[in-house]
């Protein structure tokens, strides 16, 4: 099995941490990992894309993904231009609460999760993208729940891990979101 993922945003919404998240968990898994981020802006805004690509063996993909297997989105800014990067039996999570009008590619699962309003109800409007996350997990098993969790002190730096328990308890939203709404089941393709 290998999985290419897109995530993507604006700058602020957290995308490459989360990228460094799934392949931290991926690698926490014993998978192959290949991780590569874009970032558009250097202020927050900007648009920002990373890339993560999961096998359980040796990667074969090229530098540059020509399709992927699931896109999580926090923000429309860049959907468009992904469209003809989703491959059909893959999945597509989408923020609704800032992407009001979701595309519909054929063939492409999408998962509608209001993170940015769970994480403001939860008061951490910060880690919509971990509430994401931990729902795109819950959904597709693409890897476990607890090893995102398991994989938060790898990845925050120093001044951000007293926001360790934080941000497990919005993954740990995310994946119970799906799983309250029959969305929890592992996809194939």
């Amino acid at each position: 099995m290998e999985r290419a993922v897109i995530m993507t945003g604006i700058g602020g919404q957290g995308i490459q941490l989360i990228a460094k998240l799934l392949a931290q968990a991926g690698i926490r898994e014993g998978r192959q990992v290949m991780m590569f981020g874009i970032f558009m802006g250097m202020i927050r805004g900007g648009s920002s894309e990373s890339t993560v690509v999961i096998a359980d063996d040796e990667i074969v993909t090229p530098p540059i993904v020509p399709e992927v297997w699931g896109v999580l989105a926090m923000h429309p800014e860049g959907l468009p231009a992904l469209a003809k990067k989703a491959r059909p039996g893959g999945v597509l999570l989408l923020n609704s609460s800032l992407v009001v009008a979701p595309p519909a590619w054929d063939g492409v699962r999408r998962i509608a999760v209001p993170a940015t309003d769970m994480a403001k109800e939860m008061g951490q409007v910060m880690a919509a993208s971990m509430i994401a996350l931990g729902a795109f997990a819950g959904a597709t098993g693409l890897v476990a729940v607890e090893s995102l969790q398991a994989a938060l002190g790898d990845v925050l730096p120093p001044h951000r891990r007293k926001l360790i328990d934080t941000n497990r308890a919005c993954i740990a939203t995310g994946a119970e979101y799906v799983a309250a709404h029959d969305i929890g089941a592992a996809l194939p393709g």
